[in-house]
């Protein structure tokens, strides 16, 4: 295993031991990424914060302006938004002590942002940058282990952490 797999790997896995993980990026809409991601972590028993500044509730639980509202803070956050908001979740990250950020993305660009990957780095916060929690969060469906075989062995996954 390469060391880049290996950091991959132990980032991976340090994510998915939090229990506390904010989701950005939700929408009132049930079929958007983030909030499939968002029924993915509170189904295998996270608790899970979604956010979106302009909803108050999203998939029948209260949803959250900004990661500062969340009631007795959160511990990582994953980011399925535009780039550029995913500098501001990063800043707000920053603000309140969140230690890991995940940037989605599992073709294009996604959500990631080489300035916050880059500001996370500065800060200590552990980023994934690229990927799918739902690449690794048990049990994985059948897409996503195709689609993590896929991007590992296309280069699509971080090389980074």
């Amino acid at each position: 295993m390469t060391d880049k797999m290996a950091e991959l790997r132990d980032a991976v896995a340090a994510f998915l031991a939090l229990r506390r993980i904010a989701v950005a990026g939700v929408s009132r809409g049930k079929n958007e990424a983030a909030n499939v991601v968002y029924r993915k972590l509170r189904d295998a028993g996270y608790e899970v914060f979604p956010v979106n500044p302009n909803a108050d509730e999203v998939e029948g639980a209260a949803c959250y302006p900004n990661l500062a509202s969340i009631p007795g803070g959160i511990e990582g956050v994953v980011a399925v938004t535009h780039p550029k908001v995913t500098n501001d979740i990063v800043r707000e990250c920053v603000a309140v002590g969140v230690r890991h950020v995940w940037m989605h993305r599992s073709f294009g660009q996604g959500s990631v942002s080489d300035e916050a990957a880059e500001q996370c780095r500065k800060n200590g916060i552990t980023v994934i940058a690229g990927g799918c929690p739902m690449m690794y969060c048990h049990p994985v469906d059948i897409g996503h282990k195709c689609m993590r075989w896929f991007l590992d062995l296309t280069g699509g996954l971080p090389k980074k952490v």
